[in-house]
């Protein structure tokens, strides 16, 4: 398969993910918030891993401005989700007790849209380097779609909105990693500005978004399951390498 298919299903999948995350909080039967919190800190593990051992090295050697388009992708993150648009919880599942204003919901769809954005972007340009590389990012940011699904759902529907409304919000977010993964395969000359700045991003989501969700809890399993998160990257790794897929 090409790198243009691999993108292409990756893409859809995490896709996907969005759209099961916001079926789960619409669904009588919703995820566990015991397993949600595992979800996330598994997917912060593995972010975390493939963001430093993988993208930044990867970047470095692209652009030798990489260190600031990192930075500026950190940046970016935080100004969207704390300047531009009301802060929200990553993952959290919002009842209809703590009732949010809909200005809220709006934000946190437009925050949530420029990271999905940037999440297809970067499974782009993962694969138009190495499929190693393609495949690091793609399974980084599946982890954490069903959560995000999760997230834009609850505030939707913790603004009054309806559960018809809450799934389009899904789709939304679902059709913004597909506009990023498409757009990038345009501006392959950008790569390096790209992988740069979806790796500022990720560090962002996993360290600043998703880990202190789980620190919020006293349980260790939490933090296991953040490492188990990081293993399952060097397992990914010795894989690839074992079928001659990683240098």
């Amino acid at each position: 398969m090409t790198s243009l298919g691999w993108t292409i299903l990756f893409a859809l999948i995490a896709a996907a993910a969005v759209m099961l995350g916001g079926l789960i909080v619409t669904l009588p039967t919703r995820l566990g918030a015991r397993r949600l919190h595992h979800l996330i800190a598994f997917g912060a593990g593995f972010m975390l891993a493939a963001a430093f051992v993988s993208m930044v090295p990867e970047s470095i050697e692209l652009t030798r401005f990489a260190p600031f388009w990192i930075l500026g992708g950190y940046v970016l993150a935080h100004l969207f989700e704390h300047a531009f648009t009301s802060h929200f919880h990553f993952g959290e599942e919002t009842h209809a007790e703590h009732a949010v204003a809909p200005g809220v919901s709006t934000s946190a769809l437009v925050g949530l849209s420029l990271h999905a954005f940037f999440d297809g972007v970067a499974i782009s340009v993962g694969f138009l380097i190495t499929p190693a590389l393609g495949v690091f990012i793609a399974l980084a940011v599946i982890l954490h779609k069903i959560p995000e699904g999760v997230t834009i759902a609850s505030v939707m529907l913790a603004a009054g909105a309806g559960k018809r409304r809450a799934m389009t919000a899904s789709a939304i977010l679902a059709l913004a990693t597909l506009a990023g993964a498409v757009a990038m395969r345009q501006l392959d000359a950008w790569k390096g500005v790209a992988l740069g700045l979806s790796c500022g991003i990720a560090v962002y989501v996993a360290a600043t978004d998703l880990i202190p969700e789980i620190n919020k809890r006293d349980e260790r399993e939490f933090s296991v399951s953040a490492l188990l998160g990081i293993l399952l990257y060097f397992g990914v790794f010795w894989l690839l390498r074992s079928l001659g897929l990683h240098g």
